[in-house]
């Protein structure tokens, strides 16, 4: 409802796209109140679990880039086409990925010990791949800055913020009362979340509407094979099913929000840039309505064997 509502307000509201100024908060608002779901303590076995890191870091990185260097290869003759596709299917998203696994029933802890180590090898890997797939002179177009901020303000603060919240509830009454109370918020501020990316970036998609339209079957190839092959890795790394259903999910969602101002800094990027990157993100999001649903269904009929067994 949500994604509808927001489709409706970006075609009716002249000065949508302004709302794209709300979407960090709303992200850190909304991976706050995830982050509260997740018992911090146990967080730090994200790191002794090599196994899991692993099987991230073939996934994302091997394996997705040959996926997308495959798919980018449908794409039309254009150079800020195809980087716009790449930018974006070559690099993991390290935010709300976190609150889709956590509804779709994978292991929302390992996937968030995880992300400092996502976000580092895309900052390195990135620039390498675009002067592989594309030629050497992109690679000084990618900054590391947006990353960085990316991490500071929409991970480590409010995961900072739910540490506090938690170890209050530990304390006390109070503490478990203010817990409780923003732990219905998880779900609204997604949408909220949701409403405001579909909304402010639904208006940039007419005026580069041929490049949107060339990469949207080649996101929706992606949509539907990146997560069966992030589920296909648990084979190598003997993976329990809340692992490997985390793979899934980190293999199919992209960082496009934090990739969006690395793009809009190319030379020449508006309106081709936003616009490729922008379709990737409204396809994410109608897939992850679907991957809540289905990923969590991945090896449920083995875990009921195993616990009839």
């Amino acid at each position: 409802m949500a994604v509808l509502v927001a489709g409706l307000t970006g075609f009716a509201v002249p000065d949508a796209t302004a709302l794209e100024h709300a979407i960090n908060p709303a992200l850190a608002l909304m991976l706050f109140v995830t982050f509260l779901q997740v018992p911090l303590s146990e967080i730090g076995r994200g790191f002794r679990e090599a196994r899991f890191l692993g099987a991230l870091l073939v996934s994302n990185f091997l394996v997705v880039p040959i996926l997308a260097l495959a798919l980018a290869q449908l794409a039309i003759d254009d150079a800020l086409l195809r980087l716009g596709i790449l930018m974006v299917l070559l690099t993991p998203c390290i935010d709300y990925v976190i609150t889709f696994a956590h509804l779709g029933r994978a292991d929302a802890r390992l996937l968030l010990s995880s992300t400092p180590v996502l976000l580092l090898v895309q900052m390195a890997l990135l620039p390498l791949y675009l002067g592989l797939f594309l030629g050497g002179d992109v690679v000084e177009l990618v900054r590391p800055g947006p990353f960085v901020h990316a991490f500071v303000w929409l991970i480590a603060v409010p995961l900072i913020c739910a540490g506090v919240v938690q170890f209050w509830a530990a304390s006390c009454t109070t503490g478990v009362r203010v817990s409780a109370a923003l732990g219905v918020l998880p779900v609204p501020a997604t949408a909220l979340v949701l409403f405001l990316v579909v909304a402010a970036t639904v208006p940039v998609l007419g005026a580069a509407s041929h490049h949107a339209l060339s990469a949207l079957p080649i996101y929706i190839l992606f949509a539907v094979f990146a997560p069966l092959l992030g589920w296909g890795i648990r084979r190598l790394f003997g993976l329990s099913h809340a692992a490997s259903r985390a793979v899934s999910f980190s293999t199919a969602t992209r960082n496009s929000l934090v990739v969006l101002p690395l793009a809009l800094a190319v030379p020449g990027a508006i309106p081709i840039l936003p616009a490729v990157i922008v379709t990737q993100t409204l396809v994410e999001l109608m897939a992850e309505l679907i991957y809540v649903r289905v990923i969590p269904l991945f090896g449920k009929a083995k875990e009921r064997r195993a616990k009839a067994a």
